[in-house]
């Protein structure tokens, strides 16, 4: 099926939106849930009783976002259909004590979080955000989004060899950005000077998830403007599309034989066990309540669980054009290709033939194209929180995605049409 000629540029314009109002999976399901409630999803409480009432809903816990969509007259064992999604992105995270400094230079002690390029984070314009603790149990978001911090590269004359060695840079040592000069470092300095910007007192910050974000805004690229570059597009973008996707559907109200899903997780660039990862209880919980609350038994529970399809939709890897044998020489996936369809026979994704039929069915329906990824043989293969979710919920789940270029840099780079596919595919499985 060749790729159609419409593009959405607006689609791929509030993506880009989107990226850069959400520095920290804090701030992207913050971002989500403002979405929601405009298309008429409610925020219900963990700590509540539910009602079994129609309508969207939303639960929010930490850096995750689940959000349902009950049609009127639903039955109890009525199955779901679940795009998945992470909302985390490698980075550099804030140490518990965050103020170090050496010769004449202020720095902000950091944490390696998952797998990034770190090259990717050097001599770049860094800003500061993330979630704060306060005395009085509440937490408040915090962006700091201005060229606060940067991690200097050592001049080339300081270290001639490396061109010719290539750039090996130690995680303690190597790592740690600048944000001012003094050899005063006391601490609490940085806290305090997020207090100050947050508009908080003194002392009423008690505990912190902070981490650093290019400050350089997502922006068109390429002679024609066809292709974008930006960060946390892994996986971002995925959250982005299925948000869009699950309130075009909820809008609709009624036809559906099912109950569209979104669960955007935390933590998956570190193995998703947390209780705001795909490997806890987050996602089970929330689709058992919605059976119970609308006076389900265990054996109504059952046969929505067997019933259930999960997308987990997560970026994967375009054919590098200086790397091509890197690649499986027959799976060269392309940027504005179409979604892509991840396969690997050692479960490292869910899909089998029987997820690929229903991924095939929704791109038929949105009569757009899709392709094939599958790791090279002599290459370690990713995951994603496809496999988790089939193994903790008995849930068929299929793996899909966005080829991009540059995943787990601070910048990252993708087809400008792919992101709009991807809605369009989101929307006909979600619509059954």
């Amino acid at each position: 099926m060749s790729a159609p000629s419409r593009f959405d540029r607006g689609h791929t314009d509030d993506l880009m939106s989107f990226l850069a109002a959400s520095p920290t999976p804090y701030h992207a399901v913050a971002n989500a849930a403002e979405r929601l409630e405009k298309a008429g999803f409610r925020q219900v409480a963990e700590t509540d009783a539910w009602d079994g009432s129609a309508g969207g809903k939303y639960v929010l816990r930490g850096g995750a976002i689940i959000a349902w969509y009950v049609p009127e007259g639903t039955d109890a064992h009525t199955p779901f259909r679940i795009v998945g999604a992470h909302t985390d992105s490698p980075n550099l995270r804030v140490k518990p004590r965050p103020d170090s400094g050496a010769h004449g230079w202020r720095q902000v002690a950091v944490e390696i979080y998952g797998g990034p390029l770190l090259n990717s984070w050097l001599d770049r314009d860094l800003g500061l955000a993330g979630r704060l603790s306060l005395r009085d149990g509440s937490t408040r978001l915090v962006n700091v989004d201005r060229p606060l911090l940067r991690v200097p590269q050592l001049a080339i004359h300081l270290d001639r060899s490396v061109n010719a060695d290539g750039l090996k840079l130690d995680k303690q040592r190597h790592m740690q950005p600048v944000w001012g000069m003094g050899d005063d470092v006391r601490d609490g300095d940085l806290i305090a000077f997020l207090e100050e910007t947050a508009g908080l007192a003194p002392g009423e910050v008690t505990g912190w998830d902070l981490m650093v974000h290019s400050v350089e805004a997502p922006a068109y690229l390429g002679r024609d403007r066809e292709l974008v570059a930006g960060p946390r597009m892994d996986n971002l973008l995925s959250v982005h599309a299925a948000t869009a996707a699950l309130a075009a559907v909820a809008g609709r109200g009624s036809g559906l034989s099912h109950i569209p899903v979104l669960a955007a997780f935390d933590h998956e660039e570190n193995g998703s066990q947390s209780d705001t990862g795909a490997d806890g209880p987050l996602l089970g919980g929330v689709l058992e309540r919605s059976v119970f609350a609308r006076g389900g038994s265990y054996e109504d529970r059952a046969r929505a669980f067997a019933g259930s399809v999960c997308l987990s939709s997560d970026t994967g890897h375009a054919v590098h054009p200086n790397y091509a044998e890197r690649h499986d020489p027959t799976h060269h996936p392309r940027v504005d290709g179409g979604p892509i369809l991840k396969v690997n026979v050692n479960n490292r994704y869910a899909t089998d033939g029987s997820g690929r039929a229903v991924f095939a069915a929704a791109c038929e329906k949105a009569d757009i194209p899709f392709q094939s990824f599958v790791s090279n043989n002599a290459m370690p293969c990713g995951t994603t929180i496809g496999p988790i979710t089939a193994a903790r919920h008995g849930i068929r789940t299929v793996d899909i995605g966005v080829a991009i270029l540059s995943m787990h840099s601070a910048r990252e780079l993708c087809g400008a049409n792919d992101p709009f596919l991807l809605a369009n595919a989101l929307v006909a499985f979600l619509d059954g």
